[in-house]
Protein backbone atom coordinates (compact mmCIF):
# COMPACT_ATOMS: atom_id res chain seq x y z
CA UNK A 1 0.00 0.00 0.00
CA UNK A 2 1.40 3.39 -1.09
CA UNK A 3 2.47 5.72 1.72
CA UNK A 4 0.13 8.69 2.10
CA UNK A 5 1.82 12.02 2.78
CA UNK A 6 0.01 14.33 5.14
CA UNK A 7 -0.17 17.87 3.68
CA UNK A 8 1.68 20.59 5.52
CA UNK A 9 -0.04 23.35 7.43
CA UNK A 10 0.90 27.02 7.48
CA UNK A 11 1.84 26.66 11.14
CA UNK A 12 4.19 23.74 10.44
CA UNK A 13 5.89 25.64 7.67
CA UNK A 14 6.27 28.79 9.77
CA UNK A 15 7.53 26.98 12.90
CA UNK A 16 9.96 24.61 11.16
CA UNK A 17 13.32 25.12 12.92
CA UNK A 18 16.84 24.66 11.46
CA UNK A 19 18.82 21.61 12.52
CA UNK A 20 22.45 20.58 12.30
CA UNK A 21 21.97 19.43 8.71
CA UNK A 22 19.59 19.99 5.79
CA UNK A 23 16.22 18.27 6.10
CA UNK A 24 12.91 18.42 4.17
CA UNK A 25 9.22 18.49 4.95
CA UNK A 26 6.94 16.99 2.29
CA UNK A 27 3.54 18.34 1.26
CA UNK A 28 2.80 15.54 -1.21
CA UNK A 29 2.79 15.43 -5.01
CA UNK A 30 6.56 16.04 -5.04
CA UNK A 31 6.38 19.42 -3.24
CA UNK A 32 8.96 19.78 -0.48
CA UNK A 33 10.18 22.46 1.89
CA UNK A 34 13.96 22.28 2.35
CA UNK A 35 15.26 23.77 5.60
CA UNK A 36 18.96 24.57 5.82
CA UNK A 37 21.05 24.92 9.01
CA UNK A 38 21.21 28.70 8.49
CA UNK A 39 17.41 28.84 8.77
CA UNK A 40 16.58 29.49 5.07
CA UNK A 41 13.56 27.63 3.67
CA UNK A 42 13.23 26.75 -0.01
CA UNK A 43 10.31 25.25 -1.93
CA UNK A 44 11.29 22.42 -4.31
CA UNK A 45 9.35 20.15 -6.62
CA UNK A 46 10.78 16.64 -6.88
CA UNK A 47 9.88 15.05 -10.23
CA UNK A 48 11.10 12.82 -13.07
CA UNK A 49 11.97 14.44 -16.39
CA UNK A 50 9.81 13.35 -19.34
CA UNK A 51 11.45 10.85 -21.71
CA UNK A 52 14.74 10.48 -19.76
CA UNK A 53 12.92 9.57 -16.50
CA UNK A 54 15.81 11.01 -14.50
CA UNK A 55 14.85 12.43 -11.13
CA UNK A 56 15.50 16.12 -10.54
CA UNK A 57 14.14 19.03 -8.56
CA UNK A 58 12.77 22.45 -9.52
CA UNK A 59 12.99 25.47 -7.22
CA UNK A 60 9.84 27.52 -6.67
CA UNK A 61 11.52 30.16 -4.48
CA UNK A 62 12.07 30.85 -0.80
CA UNK A 63 9.60 30.97 2.08
CA UNK A 64 8.03 33.32 3.19
CA UNK A 65 8.32 35.19 -0.16
CA UNK A 66 6.49 32.19 -1.66
CA UNK A 67 3.66 31.06 0.62
CA UNK A 68 2.43 27.50 1.01
CA UNK A 69 -0.62 28.26 -1.16
CA UNK A 70 1.57 29.80 -3.91
CA UNK A 71 3.93 26.84 -3.82
CA UNK A 72 0.98 24.45 -4.22
CA UNK A 73 -0.28 26.50 -7.20
CA UNK A 74 3.13 26.25 -8.82
CA UNK A 75 3.12 22.48 -8.20
CA UNK A 76 -0.26 22.18 -9.92
CA UNK A 77 0.99 24.13 -12.95
CA UNK A 78 4.16 22.04 -13.15
CA UNK A 79 2.27 18.73 -12.96
CA UNK A 80 -0.08 19.93 -15.72
CA UNK A 81 2.98 20.45 -17.91
CA UNK A 82 4.38 17.02 -16.98
CA UNK A 83 1.06 15.46 -18.00
CA UNK A 84 1.81 16.87 -21.47
CA UNK A 85 5.40 15.53 -21.40
CA UNK A 86 6.74 19.08 -20.96
CA UNK A 87 9.64 19.52 -18.56
CA UNK A 88 8.58 22.39 -16.24
CA UNK A 89 12.19 23.45 -15.69
CA UNK A 90 12.86 23.70 -19.43
CA UNK A 91 9.53 25.48 -19.86
CA UNK A 92 10.48 28.06 -17.21
CA UNK A 93 13.94 28.59 -18.74
CA UNK A 94 12.43 29.04 -22.23
CA UNK A 95 10.02 31.67 -20.92
CA UNK A 96 12.84 33.48 -19.14
CA UNK A 97 14.90 33.55 -22.33
CA UNK A 98 11.89 34.82 -24.27
CA UNK A 99 11.37 37.62 -21.73
CA UNK A 100 15.05 38.55 -21.85
CA UNK A 101 14.99 38.57 -25.64
CA UNK A 102 11.81 40.66 -25.67
CA UNK A 103 13.38 43.29 -23.41
CA UNK A 104 16.57 43.42 -25.49
CA UNK A 105 14.57 43.80 -28.72
CA UNK A 106 14.02 47.53 -28.57
CA UNK A 107 12.14 49.38 -31.30
CA UNK A 108 15.40 50.86 -32.58
CA UNK A 109 17.06 47.42 -32.72
CA UNK A 110 14.15 45.85 -34.62
CA UNK A 111 13.92 48.90 -36.90
CA UNK A 112 17.57 48.41 -37.88
CA UNK A 113 16.88 44.76 -38.75
CA UNK A 114 13.79 45.75 -40.74
CA UNK A 115 15.63 48.40 -42.73
CA UNK A 116 18.47 46.00 -43.52
CA UNK A 117 15.93 43.67 -45.14
CA UNK A 118 14.08 46.55 -46.83
CA UNK A 119 17.31 47.89 -48.40
CA UNK A 120 17.02 45.14 -50.99
CA UNK A 121 13.95 46.88 -52.45
CA UNK A 122 14.77 50.58 -52.09
CA UNK A 123 17.52 52.97 -53.11
CA UNK A 124 20.34 53.94 -50.76
CA UNK A 125 18.99 57.50 -50.62
CA UNK A 126 15.52 56.25 -49.65
CA UNK A 127 17.04 54.08 -46.91
CA UNK A 128 19.00 57.05 -45.57
CA UNK A 129 15.89 59.25 -45.58
CA UNK A 130 13.87 56.53 -43.81
CA UNK A 131 16.40 56.10 -41.00
CA UNK A 132 16.82 59.87 -40.64
CA UNK A 133 13.07 60.36 -40.13
CA UNK A 134 12.95 57.63 -37.47
CA UNK A 135 15.95 59.10 -35.62
CA UNK A 136 14.44 62.56 -35.74
CA UNK A 137 10.83 61.85 -34.78
CA UNK A 138 10.49 58.34 -33.29
CA UNK A 139 13.64 57.10 -31.56
CA UNK A 140 14.01 59.95 -29.02
CA UNK A 141 10.75 58.79 -27.35
CA UNK A 142 10.35 55.15 -28.34
CA UNK A 143 13.73 53.92 -29.58
CA UNK A 144 14.89 52.28 -26.32
CA UNK A 145 11.52 50.75 -25.41
CA UNK A 146 11.15 46.97 -25.96
CA UNK A 147 9.01 46.49 -29.02
CA UNK A 148 6.43 44.37 -27.19
CA UNK A 149 5.74 47.38 -24.94
CA UNK A 150 5.06 49.78 -27.80
CA UNK A 151 1.37 50.67 -27.82
CA UNK A 152 -0.83 52.63 -30.19
CA UNK A 153 -1.26 55.34 -27.54
CA UNK A 154 2.51 55.77 -27.16
CA UNK A 155 3.04 55.90 -30.93
CA UNK A 156 0.24 58.41 -31.48
CA UNK A 157 1.52 60.67 -28.68
CA UNK A 158 4.99 60.58 -30.26
CA UNK A 159 3.70 61.56 -33.69
CA UNK A 160 1.22 64.23 -32.53
CA UNK A 161 3.81 67.07 -32.46
CA UNK A 162 4.64 66.38 -36.11
CA UNK A 163 0.94 66.54 -37.01
CA UNK A 164 0.58 69.78 -35.03
CA UNK A 165 3.12 71.41 -37.35
CA UNK A 166 0.94 70.47 -40.33
CA UNK A 167 3.51 68.00 -41.70
CA UNK A 168 0.85 65.47 -42.65
CA UNK A 169 2.93 63.78 -45.37
CA UNK A 170 5.63 63.12 -42.77
CA UNK A 171 2.96 61.78 -40.39
CA UNK A 172 1.74 59.43 -43.10
CA UNK A 173 5.25 58.12 -43.78
CA UNK A 174 6.01 57.66 -40.06
CA UNK A 175 2.81 55.65 -39.57
CA UNK A 176 3.66 53.49 -42.58
CA UNK A 177 7.21 52.88 -41.39
CA UNK A 178 6.17 52.02 -37.84
CA UNK A 179 3.61 49.57 -39.22
CA UNK A 180 6.21 47.92 -41.44
CA UNK A 181 8.58 47.57 -38.47
CA UNK A 182 5.84 45.94 -36.40
CA UNK A 183 4.88 43.57 -39.22
CA UNK A 184 8.56 42.62 -39.51
CA UNK A 185 8.60 41.87 -35.76
CA UNK A 186 5.48 39.70 -36.12
CA UNK A 187 6.98 37.80 -39.04
CA UNK A 188 10.19 37.27 -37.06
CA UNK A 189 8.22 35.79 -34.15
CA UNK A 190 9.21 38.58 -31.74
CA UNK A 191 5.64 39.78 -31.11
CA UNK A 192 2.32 38.11 -31.84
CA UNK A 193 0.27 41.02 -33.20
CA UNK A 194 0.84 44.48 -34.67
CA UNK A 195 -0.61 46.99 -32.17
CA UNK A 196 -0.09 49.96 -34.51
CA UNK A 197 -2.22 48.79 -37.45
CA UNK A 198 -4.71 51.64 -37.17
CA UNK A 199 -2.64 54.58 -35.88
CA UNK A 200 -2.87 56.49 -39.17
CA UNK A 201 -6.63 56.86 -38.53
CA UNK A 202 -5.81 59.11 -35.58
CA UNK A 203 -4.51 61.80 -37.95
CA UNK A 204 -5.87 63.81 -40.84
CA UNK A 205 -5.06 62.58 -44.32
CA UNK A 206 -2.61 64.79 -46.22
CA UNK A 207 -4.08 66.63 -49.16
CA UNK A 208 -2.83 64.93 -52.27
CA UNK A 209 -0.65 67.34 -54.18
CA UNK A 210 1.06 66.78 -57.48
CA UNK A 211 4.71 67.74 -57.64
CA UNK A 212 5.06 71.29 -58.99
CA UNK A 213 5.88 71.36 -62.70
CA UNK A 214 5.71 73.76 -65.62
CA UNK A 215 3.31 73.90 -68.54
CA UNK A 216 4.74 72.77 -71.87
CA UNK A 217 4.80 76.34 -73.18
CA UNK A 218 6.92 77.38 -70.17
CA UNK A 219 9.93 75.26 -71.16
CA UNK A 220 11.64 78.25 -72.88
CA UNK A 221 11.20 80.21 -69.64
CA UNK A 222 13.08 77.47 -67.78
CA UNK A 223 15.85 77.49 -70.38
CA UNK A 224 16.18 81.27 -70.11
CA UNK A 225 16.28 81.18 -66.31
CA UNK A 226 18.87 78.40 -66.42
CA UNK A 227 21.10 80.37 -68.79
CA UNK A 228 20.97 83.47 -66.57
CA UNK A 229 21.14 81.74 -63.17
CA UNK A 230 23.96 82.51 -60.77
CA UNK A 231 24.67 78.86 -59.93
CA UNK A 232 27.67 76.58 -60.20
CA UNK A 233 28.35 75.26 -63.67
CA UNK A 234 28.22 71.64 -62.43
CA UNK A 235 24.76 72.31 -60.94
CA UNK A 236 23.55 73.61 -64.29
CA UNK A 237 25.03 70.51 -65.94
CA UNK A 238 23.13 68.34 -63.45
CA UNK A 239 19.79 70.09 -64.13
CA UNK A 240 20.22 69.83 -67.90
CA UNK A 241 21.30 66.18 -67.58
CA UNK A 242 18.17 65.35 -65.60
CA UNK A 243 15.95 67.35 -67.96
CA UNK A 244 17.30 65.54 -71.04
CA UNK A 245 17.46 62.02 -69.57
CA UNK A 246 14.10 62.15 -67.69
CA UNK A 247 15.51 60.22 -64.73
CA UNK A 248 14.78 60.83 -61.05
CA UNK A 249 16.88 63.33 -59.05
CA UNK A 250 18.75 60.64 -57.10
CA UNK A 251 19.48 58.67 -60.26
CA UNK A 252 20.86 61.78 -62.01
CA UNK A 253 22.94 62.94 -59.02
CA UNK A 254 24.51 59.50 -58.65
CA UNK A 255 25.53 59.07 -62.30
CA UNK A 256 28.84 57.17 -62.53
CA UNK A 257 31.33 57.29 -65.38
CA UNK A 258 31.51 53.49 -65.50
CA UNK A 259 27.75 53.39 -66.22
CA UNK A 260 28.28 55.22 -69.52
CA UNK A 261 28.84 52.93 -72.50
CA UNK A 262 30.02 55.21 -75.32
CA UNK A 263 30.50 52.29 -77.75
CA UNK A 264 26.88 51.20 -77.46
CA UNK A 265 25.61 54.74 -76.89
CA UNK A 266 23.85 53.76 -73.66
CA UNK A 267 23.71 54.81 -70.01
CA UNK A 268 23.23 51.64 -67.93
CA UNK A 269 21.81 52.38 -64.47
CA UNK A 270 22.14 49.31 -62.20
CA UNK A 271 19.14 47.96 -60.23
CA UNK A 272 20.44 49.09 -56.84
CA UNK A 273 20.27 52.73 -57.95
CA UNK A 274 16.72 52.56 -59.26
CA UNK A 275 13.55 53.18 -57.25
CA UNK A 276 11.99 49.85 -58.25
CA UNK A 277 15.30 47.95 -58.16
CA UNK A 278 15.04 47.27 -61.90
CA UNK A 279 17.97 48.12 -64.19
CA UNK A 280 17.27 51.06 -66.50
CA UNK A 281 18.95 51.86 -69.81
CA UNK A 282 18.95 55.36 -71.30
CA UNK A 283 19.91 55.75 -75.00
CA UNK A 284 22.47 58.55 -75.32
CA UNK A 285 21.66 61.43 -77.63
CA UNK A 286 24.07 63.93 -79.18
CA UNK A 287 23.11 66.38 -76.44
CA UNK A 288 23.96 63.90 -73.66
CA UNK A 289 27.36 63.32 -75.23
CA UNK A 290 27.97 67.08 -75.42
CA UNK A 291 27.28 67.39 -71.69
CA UNK A 292 29.60 64.48 -70.90
CA UNK A 293 32.38 65.99 -73.05
CA UNK A 294 32.16 69.23 -71.08
CA UNK A 295 32.05 67.41 -67.75
CA UNK A 296 35.05 65.22 -68.47
CA UNK A 297 37.67 67.92 -67.63
CA UNK A 298 35.75 68.78 -64.46
CA UNK A 299 34.93 65.36 -62.98
CA UNK A 300 36.72 62.86 -65.23
CA UNK A 301 39.04 61.78 -62.41
CA UNK A 302 36.14 61.09 -60.06
CA UNK A 303 34.03 57.94 -60.20
CA UNK A 304 30.98 60.19 -60.29
CA UNK A 305 29.93 62.43 -63.16
CA UNK A 306 28.54 64.89 -60.60
CA UNK A 307 30.81 64.62 -57.53
CA UNK A 308 30.00 66.35 -54.27
CA UNK A 309 31.76 69.64 -53.63
CA UNK A 310 32.41 68.73 -50.01
CA UNK A 311 33.56 65.16 -50.60
CA UNK A 312 34.61 64.22 -54.18
CA UNK A 313 34.39 60.55 -53.17
CA UNK A 314 30.61 60.98 -52.94
CA UNK A 315 28.10 62.07 -55.54
CA UNK A 316 26.16 65.33 -55.50
CA UNK A 317 23.21 65.63 -53.16
CA UNK A 318 19.92 64.68 -54.93
CA UNK A 319 18.45 67.94 -53.55
CA UNK A 320 21.07 70.07 -55.34
CA UNK A 321 18.83 70.66 -58.35
CA UNK A 322 15.83 71.54 -56.14
CA UNK A 323 17.85 74.09 -54.18
CA UNK A 324 19.08 75.69 -57.41
CA UNK A 325 15.57 75.84 -58.89
CA UNK A 326 14.34 77.66 -55.77
CA UNK A 327 17.16 80.18 -56.09
CA UNK A 328 16.20 80.66 -59.72
CA UNK A 329 12.70 81.72 -58.69
CA UNK A 330 10.82 78.46 -59.27
CA UNK A 331 9.83 77.86 -55.64
CA UNK A 332 6.44 76.07 -55.61
CA UNK A 333 6.43 76.24 -59.43
CA UNK A 334 8.89 73.48 -60.30
CA UNK A 335 10.88 70.80 -58.50
CA UNK A 336 13.53 68.59 -60.05
CA UNK A 337 11.19 65.60 -60.10
CA UNK A 338 8.61 67.74 -61.88
CA UNK A 339 10.83 67.86 -64.97
CA UNK A 340 9.85 64.22 -65.57
CA UNK A 341 6.18 65.23 -65.55
CA UNK A 342 6.95 68.06 -67.96
CA UNK A 343 8.66 65.64 -70.34
CA UNK A 344 5.79 63.15 -70.07
CA UNK A 345 3.18 65.83 -70.83
CA UNK A 346 5.02 67.17 -73.88
CA UNK A 347 5.80 63.72 -75.30
CA UNK A 348 2.21 62.54 -74.84
CA UNK A 349 0.88 65.71 -76.46
CA UNK A 350 3.25 65.10 -79.37
CA UNK A 351 1.60 61.69 -79.90
CA UNK A 352 4.42 59.34 -78.96
CA UNK A 353 3.50 55.81 -77.83
CA UNK A 354 2.43 55.95 -74.17
CA UNK A 355 4.13 52.65 -73.33
CA UNK A 356 7.40 53.89 -74.77
CA UNK A 357 7.14 57.07 -72.71
CA UNK A 358 6.47 55.03 -69.57
CA UNK A 359 9.52 52.89 -70.33
CA UNK A 360 11.62 56.04 -70.77
CA UNK A 361 10.45 57.21 -67.33
CA UNK A 362 11.34 53.78 -65.83
CA UNK A 363 7.73 53.24 -64.76
CA UNK A 364 7.01 49.54 -64.25
CA UNK A 365 3.77 47.62 -63.96
CA UNK A 366 3.04 44.50 -61.91
CA UNK A 367 3.59 42.08 -64.80
CA UNK A 368 7.27 41.11 -64.44
CA UNK A 369 7.41 39.16 -67.71
CA UNK A 370 5.94 42.10 -69.65
CA UNK A 371 8.29 44.50 -67.88
CA UNK A 372 11.33 42.44 -68.87
CA UNK A 373 10.10 42.31 -72.47
CA UNK A 374 9.46 46.05 -72.50
CA UNK A 375 12.93 46.88 -71.22
CA UNK A 376 14.48 44.79 -73.97
CA UNK A 377 12.20 45.77 -76.84
CA UNK A 378 11.63 49.46 -76.14
CA UNK A 379 15.27 50.59 -76.20
CA UNK A 380 15.30 50.88 -80.01
CA UNK A 381 11.85 52.46 -80.01
CA UNK A 382 12.94 54.92 -77.32
CA UNK A 383 15.93 56.23 -79.26
CA UNK A 384 13.91 58.48 -81.62
CA UNK A 385 11.80 59.66 -78.66
CA UNK A 386 14.89 60.66 -76.68
CA UNK A 387 16.40 62.28 -79.76
CA UNK A 388 13.24 64.32 -80.37
CA UNK A 389 13.05 65.36 -76.70
CA UNK A 390 16.67 66.58 -76.61
CA UNK A 391 16.18 68.53 -79.83
CA UNK A 392 12.94 70.01 -78.46
CA UNK A 393 14.82 71.23 -75.37
CA UNK A 394 17.45 72.80 -77.64
CA UNK A 395 14.80 74.54 -79.71
CA UNK A 396 13.17 75.88 -76.56
CA UNK A 397 16.56 77.23 -75.49
CA UNK A 398 17.22 79.17 -78.72
CA UNK A 399 18.94 82.39 -77.75
CA UNK A 400 19.34 81.18 -74.17
CA UNK A 401 22.73 79.48 -74.54
CA UNK A 402 21.80 75.85 -73.85
CA UNK A 403 24.86 73.96 -72.71
CA UNK A 404 24.17 71.21 -75.24
CA UNK A 405 23.68 73.58 -78.20
CA UNK A 406 26.38 75.12 -80.38
CA UNK A 407 25.95 78.51 -78.78
CA UNK A 408 26.45 77.01 -75.34
CA UNK A 409 29.46 75.01 -76.49
CA UNK A 410 31.14 78.12 -77.85
CA UNK A 411 30.48 79.93 -74.61
CA UNK A 412 32.07 77.17 -72.55
CA UNK A 413 35.08 76.87 -74.85
CA UNK A 414 35.80 80.56 -74.29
Amino acid sequence: MARITKPLTNTEVKQAKPQGKVYTLSDGGGLQLRIKPNGSKLWLLDYMRPYTKKRTSLSFGAYPEISLAEARQKRTEARELLAQDIDPQEHRDDKARARELAHSNTLEHIAADWLEVKKGNITADHATDTWRSLKLYIFPSLGKIPIHKITAIKAIETIKPVAAKGSLETVKRLCQRLNEIMIHAVNAGIIEINPLAGISKAFKNPTKQHLPTLKPEELPMLSHALSMASIKLTTRFLIEWQLHTMVRPSEAAGTRWDEIDLNQGLWNIPPERMKKKKAHVVPLTRQYLALLDMLKPISGRSEFVFPSDRDPKKHANPQTANTALKRMGFDKQLVAHGMRALASTILNEEGFDGDVIEAALAHTGKNEVRNAYNRASYIERRKPVMKWWSEHIEEAAMGNMSLTGKKGLKLVSM
